[in-house]
Parts: structure tokens; C-alpha cells; sequence
């Protein structure tokens, strides 16, 4: 069951923030991987076989085709709905859109289907590419809602770095039990199947750039709710999409319910990360598809984890190096950085802002295999035939044009720490003015603003996280801080709505992916967030 902050979770928030990024490959030998313990996978780093992996990448799944298969798995759903617009790739050699024939499903921009013989009632799925404004901007959409019941609640969920919504198959049905809501879920812009037009950042100033990064995300969020119609929503968003969520939240108050944050990255803060160069921006599109770098999978749980935590997690896409020793200390502005954490070619790499997935891309042949040495890890608790779907579906995300997964090193420095920590402005949720729709601060009055009063803001982390569970207390703490300040100069109005709220939760037995490694905790907590979300929602006036 999930644990919220209590008198158990001291040696949680007694440990300072530390690196994101797990202790060095050396204590594996304490730690076992997944697939030692159980004899699963073999052969070394990379188990997919030379001959297996030129038959899947001369196979050349379409990934329509691979997202399919992946929703597949959704209980009572034999046919998901499964659109065929993929945003541009270059998969395919004519360079042709991509079909999904092998399952007799017809080219289309939208596709609808229904559960069958399911106890839980009757619901209609949807597959869409929801178009946007501007040259080749559009976001997947993948949704669900319960047949003949009215919705007045909805919910978005956001991917992490470069995953897709195909990753939350463990989560739709779950979820499309709570009354009155509508789920939906998207690939992010230039991410998943959504469109990936050219990444560039125009921004000189070390803030305006990571503005510019951040917003190539979050105003598309934005059009897709105008796009969609919907006034608020709750939003739940994994890792890079949690640091997203945040960043949404504070450009566009007013539009959310409640924000939940599964093992978001970026909250805490370090020393270098906030004085790291920023990457050149003439080097952040098509000049990265002629470099290579992969981040290396190890397993180890989170050292903030007190020593009870089982099994470490299998999933740290980004570690390639030692866990470096962190500080909670500020820096003068006269003080030097400290010493970059990770070896100096990855380091150089990530700064030049070379895409992991640009080795998959130019691999050929070889980069089913390369993708193998992260998914056999990550999916390994999974059964096989869901483990293979993944493991195909995240190959066909991989090799798909670099777009999206430039913004990275824009946003975060190397060793996974933002280069504008959430820790530093996530106060701010909840309490921003809401300006109205086509206004400006010019425009409107000052005794005319309206300010939020407050949203709730879970945050979510698994048992053996990489992701620092510190932050998201240190973050609990501002928030609470905030509102305590908020009531302090309150109207009787203003106290009445209040409605700000933050609180931590662990997912036991999970690593960061809570939504999959400890779905079925996930989803119960889920529910009863919704629930409690719809029942204050129907409550206001």
C-alpha cells in the first residue's frame, strides 16, 4: 500500500538531496539484477542475438503496428483502436506513411473501439492525431471513456523521456473504472507517435533557452486542451512529463484540478547543474543525427532508499556513471562550480547535445540490440510476451527522427539534475494570477485579477527509485509553506476556496516507472485521487 509522509518515513527526509543518478555498477555484486536472480535473460549486456536483431530491424515494425500490439494488452480491449498517422519518421525507406495492415486496420487520422465482457461496464476507446497550429505539429491521442455515463471530469497523462503512452497499458482500464472521468493520454511533442518537427532553440540567454525548451511542450499541451475543449483537467505526469506538468501549471493557472507528479525529475537542486554551460543552439537539431551516445542501464535503488528497500530498480535509462557526492549547500556567485560528475565524454556529449537515441538511429542492424541492453532490464518482471511488445515498441519510438529528445540538455545537466530546479519555483503552483483568456497584464486591472487559491499536488516515487524521494519532501514543505503564507492576508472568500494541499507517497515493491513496476498499487492510489478530485469539483458552486 501506498505510504504517505508519517513517522516511518524519517530516514526519507533525514537524507539530503542526492544525484539522481544510481551508485556505481561495483555494488551490483550486492545487488543483483532482475534477470541474475532469475536466470531470465543471458548473454551479457546486450541479450538480443546478432541474428534476432537484424531480423527485427530488417522487419522494420511500423510503429502504428507496435503501439498496436503494446495496447493489445489492455484487459477486455481485443482490438485497441490504433490511428496510423505517425508524426514524420524515417523508417520506412520510400518514406511513406506508415500502415498498420498487418492488422487489418484501416489508414486513418482516428479510430474508435469498445471493450468486450467487461464487469466493470462498458467503455469506448479512441485513437487520435490531434492537430495543432503551425508546420507539422500535432500530438498523439490515446483516450477512454465509459458508455453511457456523462463526463464532467478528465484526466491527461504525460510520458517520460523518451517513452510513449504506449508505456501506461498497465494503467487504462484501471483507471476508466472511476465514475465520470474521461482518460486520456499523449505523446509529448516530437516524442511517441506525435509529430517531430525540427528541434531549435532561438533563445541567447541561458533563461530564455530553457524557457524556449520547456515551452515547445507545454504550449502544445495548452492547444491540445483549447483543441479538445476542456476548461480544467487533472494532470499526472511521469518523470520528464512530471517536470512538464510543473512547468505547465505555472504558465497556464487556472487550467488544473489537481497535479500528480509519478517520480518527477528536476525538483532538487545542485551546485552545477545551475552554472553548467548550455548547449550551443546551432548544434541542437539536424547536426546531432551525426553523433552517437547511449546512456547505459544499471541496476541500483535509490541510496536516499532506506537499507529495507528489496531489489534495486532496472530502469536508469541515463546513468553511464559513479553516483557522485551531492551538497544541499548553496554557491556564491563568485564560487566555481564543482567538478563536472560524469566521465568528460559523456559530459562533452551531453552538452554538445547529442541524443542517446542517435546511435539506435545509425546503428542499423545493431540498434535492436543496443535497445535490448536497457529493455531486457527494464521490462524484466513483465511476462515475456508483453516484455517483447515493449521491448519492439520502444525500438520503433527510438529510431523514429530526432525532434523532442533535443530539449534535454537544454533542461537538465549532466547527472539528471534540471538546470532550473522545480525546488525553486514549485511554490509557485496553485498561487499564480489567472489572467483571462486573450488578456493581458496591460490590459487588466490590477483589482480585477483573479488569484488561484491553491491546487492539490501528490507526488508519487517508487520504494527503490532512482529519483530522488528528498526532493519531492523538500518540495512538500514549500508548498505548505506557501500556503500557510497565502492564509495569512486571505479574505474569508479566498480561505473558503482553499484548496491547496501536498502531500508524498511510495509505491512499494516499485523502481521509477511506479505506473508499470507497481501498477496495481498505482492504480488504487489513482482512483482514489480521482475520486476525491470529482467529489470537491461537484461541491463548488
Amino acid at each position: 500500500m501506498a505510504t504517505a509522509a508519517s513517522g516511518s518515513d524519517d530516514d526519507y527526509r533525514s537524507r539530503s538531496q542526492q544525484s539522481p543518478l544510481a551508485s556505481q555498477r561495483a555494488k551490483q555484486g550486492n545487488n543483483p539484477t532482475e534477470a541474475n536472480r532469475t536466470g531470465r535473460f543471458s548473454g551479457g549486456y546486450f541479450p538480443l542475438g546478432y541474428k534476432e536483431g537484424f531480423s527485427q530491424w530488417w522487419a522494420n515494425v511500423p510503429a502504428a503496428v507496435a503501439e498496436h500490439n503494446v495496447l493489445s494488452y489492455i484487459p477486455y480491449l481485443r482490438k485497441p483502436p490504433t490511428h496510423t498517422q505517425t508524426g514524420t519518421s524515417t523508417s520506412t525507406s520510400d518514406g511513406s506513411t506508415m500502415t498498420v495492415s498487418d492488422h487489418d486496420l484501416k489508414r486513418t487520422a482516428s479510430a474508435t473501439s469498445q471493450s468486450e465482457n467487461s464487469p466493470h461496464g462498458s467503455r469506448q476507446w479512441n485513437s487520435t492525431m490531434v492537430k495543432l497550429s503551425g508546420t507539422n505539429r500535432a500530438l498523439n491521442e490515446f483516450s477512454v471513456e465509459r458508455v453511457g455515463e456523462e463526463h464532467d471530469q478528465n484526466l491527461v497523462m504525460l510520458h517520460g523521456y523518451g517513452a510513449g503512452l504506449g508505456f501506461f497499458y498497465k494503467n487504462f482500464e484501471g483507471l476508466s473504472r472511476a465514475p465520470g472521468w474521461k482518460v486520456y493520454a499523449l505523446d509529448l511533442l516530437g516524442m511517441g507517435r506525435s509529430s517531430r518537427p525540427p528541434f531549435k532553440i532561438h533563445a541567447k540567454d541561458r533563461e530564455g533557452k530553457i524557457t524556449e525548451a520547456e515551452n515547445w511542450f507545454i504550449d502544445a499541451l495548452e492547444e491540445w486542451r483549447i483543441a479538445r475543449k476542456i476548461d480544467r483537467f487533472t494532470l499526472m505526469g511521469h518523470s520528464l512529463g512530471g517536470y512538464m506538468a510543473v512547468a505547465y501549471a505555472l504558465k497556464y493557472p487556472g487550467r488544473l484540478n489537481k497535479l500528480i507528479l509519478a517520480s518527477p525529475v528536476g525538483i532538487p537542486e545542485d551546485p552545477y547543474a545551475v552554472n553548467a554551460d548550455m548547449p550551443d543552439p546551432g548544434d541542437s537539431t539536424l547536426a546531432n543525427e551525426f553523433s552517437q551516445d547511449q546512456g547505459q542501464t544499471v541496476n541500483d535503488s535509490n541510496p536516499n532508499i532506506p537499507d529495507s528497500a528489496k531489489t534495486g530498480d532496472n530502469n536508469n535509462f541515463l546513468n553511464a556513471r559513479s553516483k557522485a557526492s551531492s551538497t544541499s549547500s548553496k554557491i556564491s556567485d563568485k564560487s566555481p562550480p564543482p567538478r563536472k560528475p560524469l566521465p568528460k565524454w559523456l559530459t562533452y556529449l551531453w552538452d554538445a547535445n547529442i541524443s542517446p537515441f542517435s546511435l539506435v538511429r545509425w546503428a542499423g542492424p545493431l540498434g535492436p540490440r543496443f535497445v535490448s541492453g536497457w529493455t531486457s532490464r527494464r521490462f524484466s518482471h513483465l511476462p515475456a510476451e508483453e516484455a517483447q511488445a515493449l521491448h519492439a515498441y520502444s525500438y520503433t519510438l527510438f529510431k523514429q527522427r530526432g525532434s523532442g529528445e533535443y530539449a534535454l540538455a537544454y533542461i537538465l545537466a549532466p547527472g539528471a539534475f534540471a538546470r532550473s530546479p522545480l525546488i525553486r519555483r514549485i511554490q509557485g503552483v496553485g498561487r499564480q494570477i489567472i489572467i483571462p483568456s486573450g488578456a493581458t497584464t496591460s490590459t487588466v486591472e490590477l483589482a480585477a485579477q483573479r488569484r488561484e487559491t491553491g491546487i492539490p499536488i501528490v507526488m508519487m516515487y517508487g520504494e527503490n527509485d532512482w529519483m530522488d524521494i528528498a526532493g519531492g519532501y523538500a518540495a512538500e514543505q514549500k508548498l505548505k509553506e506557501a500556503k500557510e503564507k497565502a492564509l495569512k492576508n486571505a479574505t474569508a472568500e479566498e480561505r473558503k476556496k482553499e484548496a491547496g494541499d501536498a502531500k508524498v507517497l511510495v509505491i512499494k515493491k516499485a523502481g521509477h516507472h511506479v505506473y508499470l513496476d507497481g501498477w496495481e498499487e498505482f492504480n488504487e492510489v489513482m482512483l482514489k485521487e480521482l475520486a476525491e478530485t470529482r467529489s470537491k469539483e461537484k461541491s463548488l458552486p
